[in-house]
């Protein structure tokens, strides 16, 4: 093995595919050298956790609302007794539109992944031929070795898709 790793290959096969599962050891380590080498080849990175994301589609790629916690103080009035809803931007146009004008694009790496659904996994999947600009990461496990494999390719043998 390579002491130091380029990272050429997991970018050419980023860059092919747009979308990429992959499986790191426990330990850590390497996530960040392979964010540092997308980002010396001219993608902007933005990592994320899967954890509490909710729908992803309106939370990728449209304005949607939020209740914070309320910690007591709630809403007296004619809505529900539950806090105000907070509209926020969706997080993949929003940096979209913040890009550097000599960017590759929007990595969006996701960490945590193996809490999504098998439909929302398809859902990353598809979104780089939603949006071209935009490429997944998505770590779906954990192994002895930093490897990926295209995203599709990860979900369930006995997943159907209708």
């Amino acid at each position: 093995m390579a002491l130091i790793t380029t990272g050429n290959k997991m970018i050419r096969e980023l860059e092919h595919c747009a979308a990429l599962g992959l499986y790191v050891p426990p330990e850590g380590g390497y996530e960040g050298r392979y964010q540092r080498r997308l980002r010396a080849a001219g993608y902007v990175t933005l990592h994320i956790t899967a954890r509490g994301l909710g729908d992803l589609a309106a939370f990728l790629t449209r304005v949607h609302g939020v209740r914070p916690p309320h910690l007591g103080k709630k809403t007296i009035g004619n809505e529900a007794a539950v806090g105000y809803i907070y509209y926020i931007p969706p997080i993949v146009k929003y940096q979209l539109d913040q890009l550097p004008p000599k960017s590759k694009g929007l990595v969006l790496w996701i960490i945590e992944g193996h809490v999504l659904s098998n439909q929302e996994v398809e859902y990353l999947a598809t979104l780089p031929t939603i949006e071209p600009r935009v490429k997944v990461v998505l770590e779906r496990g954990s192994d002895r070795v930093f490897r990926w494999l295209p995203l599709k390719e990860t979900l369930s043998p006995d997943y159907q898709t209708v």
